[in-house]
Order: C-alpha cells, then structure tokens, then sequence
C-alpha cells in the first residue's frame, strides 16, 4: 500500500519510537456493511459498504464517503490514512477516516441513490458522530447526499445534528466556500510553489488532469491569478491549446459531457498524453495512480501538485526525485476541503454561521501557515522531498500526540 510505504519512509527520517510509526500502519477499526436496497422496479440488490478508521489521537476521525464501483477495503483504509497525515500537517483537530460504497452511482436513480445513503447511515450509526467520526462528500457523492446522511442520522438520534456530517448545503448547516475549497487549495499551494522556485504565474503554463470540483476549480482560479492554463481533460478525454484555455467558460462534465472536448480550436489528447505535455507544472485531479513507474520518464512538467488523492505511485516519486522533479503531494496541496470541513463543523458546534468572504480568508491563512511550516522542514532537512517534508510535519504532530496520551491499558 502506497500510504503505508510513505509512511515507513517518514518515519526513518525522524528520531521517533518504531512502536508508534508501527501502530499507524493499522486503522483503529474497519466497519464492513451489507445495504439491501429496493430498487425503484421492486428488486432488492445488496451492496457492500466499508468505514475505515484510522487514527483518532488527534480528535473525531474526519473523511469523505464514495460511492464508486472500484471502492475497495484495503483502498479506504489507504485513504483513511492519507486523511490522518493530511489532518495533521494542516494542524486540524481531527484524525483520519475513509468509506464508501461499492455502487456505480449513475446506475442509481435519485429515489435509489437517497434510500441507498439513509439505509448506509443507519448499519454506520454506531460508529458515526459529531464527535466522533464526520463524514464528507467524495467520489459519487456530493451536498444532497450529505443532507440525506445528516437527516436520516438525525432522525435516529430524535435531534437535529448538523455537525455529524460536513458538505453539507448552507441552508441546513452546510459552510460557504466548502465545495469549491479543495481546488482553491491546489491553487493557492500551486502558486506559493511558483514563488518559491522563482517562477511567475503569468509566466507558467499549467495542464490539469480532471475536471471535476478539484481540478476545474483549481483551473479556474490559477486563470484568474494569471497563470496560462493549456490543457484540461475530463473522463472522456483532453484538449490542448498552447495560448491558453478558458476554464471558467467550460461548464462540468456534469452539466454537459462534452463540454471539455468539445472546446472549438483546441487540439484533442488522451487523458495519458496530457500528462506528458511540455508544460510548467502538471496538475493530476483525477483519480489515483495516474504517475507509475511506466509513464514516469515520459512526464515532461517541471513540476507536480497532487490534486487527487494518490496519484503518484512509489515508484514513480522516486523517478520524479532522480530527475529532480519536485512533487507536492495531495496532502498539503488539497487540504483545503477538510480544511473548511473543519471550518464547517466548528459553525454547526457554535450554531453560527460564517460568510464565503471570512471563509475565504480564513482557508487562505490556514494553507499559508501551512505551506510555510512545510516549506521551513524541506529547507532545514537535507536530500529531502515535499512528500517527504510533509509527512515529517504531520508525523511529529501525530506522534507526540501519542507520546502525551501513551497506549492504554
């Protein structure tokens, strides 16, 4: 597994106890859940679900629930423990965890998609909670399926309970700001990384993988900013345009499938071929492992920001380190969604709410200070990688916490 990898690697770096470092190869628990659910024709099928628990230190575990086809245990527990290290290297009171189930989410209908989630809510209840494990939106999921988890809990509970999820949308508790924070992190960490290698915005040219509430977020604030965006791709593939792209004028894959390639005057690639385009720095947002050891050699960026969760394997950050290619991993660069997830839960606890402008600064700060704690590490520690940077952040935090509270009984 390649979180577990990265997280041996972390730990021959830092001066810490193995016995430590060895229990944060586990999670704390994996649920695993059968969901019968009515089809709208009167069938019954059974799906799988899984919510993997990784690490709880820190505070409630914190993570996004998918609904995808390819949703495996062994993958939640991996992103579960990406959420821990990402919790901590954005200093959030939270630890990490994963679930998901395993369902094509576009074979649902709206009627079977909502008694799917209430149904997984409630074989979850025992192990879900405001103050113990929130979850999220991700793959497949989205704001109204976190107002039918939040609703179907609630009603269990005989209270309304707002903070027992986040995503959720605005009216009933949800945070500003919130579905648009992940690719607005990407940008911010993209452009403190063209600053830190001297490199302008208006000078650097940016391809994005995937374009969906990451990457096409993300594109279109760095066109905003002034960086040159020259290539986007969705599910059905990518299109090129050495002048520049106009991200904002593209609508999602959802609204309209064709609408990143059926751009007029843009050159049409592969989903693989946009990776390996000349550009200045190469954004991957759209699923994991799309940087192997195959394709690593053939990566003609002069930089990686992770925008997806996993997109480069082992093997391939080694190559990326031989040739000097830096790597910004996912868990510094799209922080900002548990971020204000945090920011979220924080409102529904105090019963307040904040506007997207304080939302906004407040997001900015966080991966300010956050960026800078990374950004010191990687200066300070010889023949060392952003990754691995990262990881000695999040590492130190985790482990200390676990010193102060030992292992009981």
């Amino acid at each position: 597994m390649t979180a577990r990898r990265q997280l041996e690697r972390a730990g021959t770096l830092l001066e810490i106890d193995s016995n430590v470092v060895e229990r944060l190869k586990y999670p704390q628990r994996v649920e695993r859940v059968s969901i019968p659910l009515e089809r709208d024709d009167g069938t019954v099928d059974v799906f799988t679900g899984y919510r993997a628990q990784h690490d709880s230190v820190r505070g409630p575990f914190k993570g996004g629930l998918r609904y995808h086809p390819a949703v495996t245990e062994e993958e939640c527990i991996g992103l579960a423990m990406w959420m821990t290290w990402k919790c901590a290297v954005m200093d959030l009171p939270f630890g990490g965890a994963k679930g998901g189930v395993v369902v094509d989410p576009h074979s649902l209908s709206d009627s079977e998609k909502e008694r799917l989630t209430r149904r997984f809510t409630q074989e979850l209840r025992d192990v879900i909670g405001p103050m113990h494990d929130i979850p999220a939106p991700d793959m497949g999921t989205d704001a109204e399926t976190m107002g039918w988890l939040m609703d179907a809990y609630s009603m269990q509970e005989g209270e309304t309970i707002p903070g027992v999820v986040t995503g959720k949308p605005p009216v009933i508790g949800g945070s500003y700001g919130r579905e648009k924070a992940p690719g607005r992190s990407v940008a911010i960490i993209t452009r403190q990384a063209c600053e830190y290698y001297d490199r302008p915005l208006s000078e650097t040219t940016v391809a994005v993988q995937g374009f969906g509430s990451v990457g096409g977020n993300a594109a279109v604030f760095l066109d905003e900013w002034g960086a040159n965006v020259v290539a986007l791709a969705d599910i059905d593939g990518a299109v090129y345009d050495p002048e520049g792209l106009d991200p904002e004028a593209i609508q999602s894959h959802g609204d309209d499938p064709a609408a990143v390639t059926g751009v007029s005057g843009a050159q049409q690639l592969s989903n693989e071929e946009l990776l390996t385009l000349d550009v200045d720095v190469l954004i991957p947002a759209a699923i994991g492992n799309v940087l192997t050891e195959a394709n690593a050699n053939d990566i003609n960026a002069s930089m990686i920001v992770e925008g997806a969760n996993g997109p480069t394997t082992s093997t391939a950050d080694v190559i990326f380190e031989r040739r000097g290619i830096p790597v910004i991993p996912d868990i510094l660069a799209n922080a900002g969604g548990v971020t204000v997830s945090y920011f979220e839960w924080l409102q529904d606890i105090n019963r307040q709410g904040w506007s997207l402008e304080r939302v906004n600064e407040k997001l900015e700060s966080e991966m300010l200070s956050a960026w800078n704690n990374v950004a010191e590490t990687y200066e300070i520690e010889e023949d060392i990688s952003w990754r691995d940077a990262t990881y000695v952040v999040g590492l130190q935090r985790i482990v200390e916490a676990h010193e102060y509270r030992g292992l009981w009984p």
